[in-house]
């Protein structure tokens, strides 16, 4: 499925989130997510000139506590591939784990009210604070069961703004639409 492509409407719900306590992970600093995580190199066929299979410089990132995985291979340089496999495993992290929240009284981080201007939500995807943003979005969204009008209030912020901070991730808005659609309601437009 491209980016562009919305699911079909008879996609499959998604998959249940992985439930954990605490901290989210996509929220931890990096010596602190770094702890949780098994980190591994080795070489990756495919194109990607002479020096590809000379070096193990492909990453793996397993995060031990959710069993969620990452692979970065495209890069020639170890480092390069390191940098990309590390957010590559908080916007996972931020996707597919869930904090158990009770909406009704629910408090926005600290991190959310200092980005959120008024009702607005300005964050760059390719800030480090958008996996954390997205994470706790995407929290009160499927606590919420979906509603993202609903979410978007618990937020403090437009609907509008909250389907633009998911929209830039294409899984998170995925996950959403699935969800959406496996309740009956409309998937929310691109």
């Amino acid at each position: 499925m491209t980016h562009d492509t919305p699911p079909p409407p008879d996609a499959p719900p998604p998959p249940p989130p992985i439930l954990m306590e605490g901290v989210h992970p996509a929220c931890l600093d990096d010596d602190q997510l770094r702890k949780e995580c098994e980190e591994s190199f080795g070489r990756q066929r495919g194109p990607g000139g002479q020096h590809r299979n000379r070096r193990d410089s492909a990453v793996h990132l397993r995060h031990v506590p959710s069993g969620v995985e990452i692979l970065a291979a495209e890069r020639r340089s170890q480092q390069d591939n390191r940098r990309v496999a590390w957010r590559r495993l908080r916007l996972k992290l931020a996707r597919r784990v869930r904090r158990r929240i009770d909406t009704n009284r629910y408090a926005c981080s600290d991190l959310w009210k200092r980005r959120r201007q008024g009702s607005r939500m300005g964050v760059s995807p390719r800030h480090a604070d958008y996996p954390p943003l997205l994470a706790e979005a995407m929290d009160v969204i499927e606590a919420r069961a979906w509603d993202v009008a609903g979410a978007a209030g618990t937020l403090g912020i437009t609907m509008s703004q909250l389907v633009r901070l998911v929209r830039h991730d294409a899984g998170a808005f995925d996950r959403v639409n699935r969800g959406r659609l496996a309740r009956g309601w409309h998937r929310l437009r691109k």
